[in-house]
């Protein structure tokens, strides 16, 4: 299935090869063609004027592209040139840069940003469950199927009404992660990932394990269906770059009580310190 290079666009002005173009361009307009080009991405959040944590997000794109093509990226350039860009297109407040990347081109755009509301953090989201194991979950590569597949699955209404994200389940209706965010469950004062090898190692999942050692907790390898975590009376939370560390209320119409929990809470006041030291650093 073929997909654009350039999607969910803000601004007038993008990066193309070392040089701004303007969003009605041709170039740009070329840009928004679905193409068969295989594209590596990182989204990447803006606070402050800071690219959070940019050189992990780097360092996971030369990743992706050693998986498949194994073409040379330059990542300090990537680096030098997507903070120029924020400042070239004067991007203020809270957003995303997304950075692709093809054989061919080197492409930077401010694109849609989801952020949650002080509702998601202080009463927690909604979510739905797709049945989905991922190929390859640490190869960020756009997957034409995949994303249909998310897609329909955050437009699929549940008793609380429409998801905020999408949570996955493997082949015996385990839940192991979201459509874009690692997942996590507290069950007796402990927290619970599935193993690296079956998601995405995400940026913020990272600080999230720095965040469990600064508070003491212990971080195991499991996974649970649905009515597992229910029986147990977990606490639910997900986690990644659009939105930091969110906790779950409601999944497909069963409840739980995260968003009081007092790890979480924790967890989450020990992310927003490193956070904020990343931020005052780098400004």
């Amino acid at each position: 299935m073929q997909f654009p290079v350039i999607e969910s666009p803000l601004g007038d002005l993008f990066y193309l090869n070392g040089e701004l173009i303007r969003s009605d361009s041709a170039e740009a307009e070329e840009l928004k063609k679905p193409t068969d080009d295989i594209k590596y991405y990182e989204t990447v959040r803006i606070k402050e004027g800071v690219l959070l944590f940019i050189e992990d997000h780097l360092l996971r794109l030369s990743r992706s592209v050693k998986g498949i093509e194994d073409f040379y990226v330059d990542t300090s350039f990537v680096s030098e040139v997507s903070k120029k860009y924020i400042k070239d297109v004067c991007f203020e407040g809270e957003g995303n840069l997304r950075i692709v990347l093809t054989k061919e081109k080197l492409v930077l755009h401010i694109c849609e940003a989801n952020i949650p509301s002080e509702e998601c953090f202080a009463e927690g989201i909604n979510a739905n469950i797709l049945n989905w194991e991922r190929v390859d979950p640490n190869l960020k590569v756009f997957r034409g199927d995949y994303k249909a597949a998310v897609a329909e699955a955050f437009e699929r209404k549940n008793p609380d009404g429409l998801p905020y994200e999408v949570l996955l389940t493997d082949r015996n209706n385990k839940i192991y992660e979201g459509s874009k965010s690692n997942f996590f469950a507290i069950i007796d004062g402990e927290v619970y990932s599935a193993a690296d090898d079956k998601i995405l190692i995400g940026i913020t999942r990272s600080r999230v394990m720095a965040s469990l050692q600064r508070s003491g907790v212990p971080l195991k390898t499991g996974t649970f269906t649905l009515d597992e975590l229910k029986e147990r009376d977990a606490a639910l939370f997900v986690s990644s770059t659009p939105f930091d560390i969110l906790p779950i209320t409601t999944v497909e119409g069963v409840r739980f009580n995260s968003a009081g929990n007092s790890i979480l809470t924790q967890i989450s006041r020990e992310y927003r310190a490193i956070t904020d030291k990343y931020i005052s650093d780098n400004k």
